[in-house]
């Protein structure tokens, strides 16, 4: 994160700011942040105006000690006019250019914990009274380290979530949104010059990033009828085709740590855990990948119940960066709508990326020479040409096949 969109203030000029309480939101790469003051006072002046940008680190508004230094913090900040410009800037200077006592500004910030006390939102505190949850045990996903009510309710839930048998889950659990879906109409956008939000940004960027890398496309194809099989049995349980296929990966991973591995600096990392990300389109634009992490160790009615907790929170801009930049693997699944094949581009620090057509009824001829009707289904990976060889694609596709094809009922056990 380089910069930051004020989303709203949640303090108005003048308002009494304690230490650690929330002033603003602001819109990371991601997700929508709040972001809390280090200092107590008033707030005095407001830099950067909500829908603007922010650097990281920039001065976005002043504070006061007391009510009475209010206009001394505006009249001094003003007297440095770089300080409070007329257009708004993402390059304000840096909050030590203010020197007194009684003028502090509140920053942009990457997050940091506030060490020595637990830091909570009134809502989170709230919440985790009525659902019996000890805030001491929880890290915060706030700014700073705070603790959200979002943090509180995914405690919550994993802790009903080990008390309830996988068999109870309900059918609700069920997706039934797809993973991408269009952001808006031609009729709504026809004539217009619409810019990139941050997500969308972030995005570019990393496409950019991705050019730099020599990759090879290695494509297979896979019979799916045991597959379709198992879904139709295991769906009314929550469980989506998507996670399906990314427990399959998960597990045919194991056996090929290669495909899971990275390259950075002239040597190959291999990562500690499995972690699946899943690209999903956001309603307003832009791409991410929520991360179904350790997704070989979970059954797979946990992983579905995982996913469906992602995907919410993903679309209410309220994943944490763990849930979003840790993926060691991505599947990519147009096959959803009706895509018959297509090659993914390659994310920045992954090894590997697996583009999942639509499973289609096709004739073909068995073992004993005779033609028949079978569901197949194309699937194209991306590798990192710099570790990952054809070889080792090919080794991967060609397990991974068997396991869908021949024992797609060992992904429930």
């Amino acid at each position: 994160m380089t910069e930051g969109k004020i989303i709203s203030w949640v303090k108005s000029p003048g308002d009494k700011v304690e230490k650690g309480e929330t002033v603003v939101v602001v819109e990371s790469d991601k997700a929508d942040m709040d972001v809390e003051s280090f200092y107590e006072g008033y707030l005095a002046h407001i830099i950067i105006p909500a829908g603007n940008n922010a650097a990281v680190g920039a001065a976005i508004a002043l504070l006061a000690e007391t009510e009475d230094d209010i206009e001394t913090a505006i009249a001094q900040a003003k007297s440095q006019s770089e300080l409070i410009p007329e257009t708004t800037s993402t390059n304000t200077p840096q909050a030590d250019t203010i020197k007194t006592p009684v003028i502090a500004a509140t920053s942009v910030n990457n997050g940091s914990s506030l060490s020595g006390r637990t830091v909570a939102s009134p809502r989170a505190r709230k919440l985790a009274k009525e659902l019996k949850v000890d805030l001491t045990n929880i890290t915060g996903s706030g700014p700073y380290g705070r603790i959200i009510a979002e943090d509180v309710e995914a405690i919550a839930d994993n802790m009903t979530q080990k008390s309830v048998p996988v068999e109870s889950i309900p059918d609700t659990a069920t997706v039934t949104t797809p993973a991408f879906a269009p952001t808006s109409s031609v009729a709504d956008i026809t004539g217009q010059i619409v810019p990139l939000n941050t997500l969308q940004n972030a995005v570019a960027r990393n496409m950019v990033t991705s050019l730099s890398v020599p990759v090879t496309h290695i494509g297979y194809t896979i019979i799916t009828d045991a597959l379709e099989d198992l879904y139709k049995k295991i769906k009314s349980k929550g469980v989506t085709m998507t996670v399906l296929l990314a427990k399959a990966v998960a597990v045919t991973l194991q056996k090929h740590p290669i495909i899971n591995a990275a390259y950075n600096n002239q040597a190959i990392i291999y990562p500690p855990s499995i972690n699946i990300a899943v690209a999903v389109s956001m309603n307003d634009g832009g791409l991410i990948t929520p991360v179904l992490q350790n997704a070989e160790q979970l059954d797979i009615y946990t992983l579905s119940h995982n996913w469906k907790s992602l995907l919410g929170r993903a679309r209410a801009k309220k994943l944490k960066p763990e849930d979003y930049s840790t993926g060691t693997f991505t599947l990519s699944n147009l096959g959803m709508f009706g895509v018959d094949r297509f090659d993914a581009i390659l994310p920045p620090g992954q090894g590997s990326i697996l583009a999942v057509g639509a499973s289609q009824p096709q004739l073909v001829a068995n073992e004993d020479n005779m033609f028949g009707i079978r569901q197949k289904m194309q699937v194209n990976m991306t590798c990192d040409h710099r570790i990952i060889y054809g070889a080792h694609a090919a080794a991967f596709l060609q397990d991974l096949a068997k396991l869908i094809q021949r024992d797609p009922q060992s992904l429930t056990m």
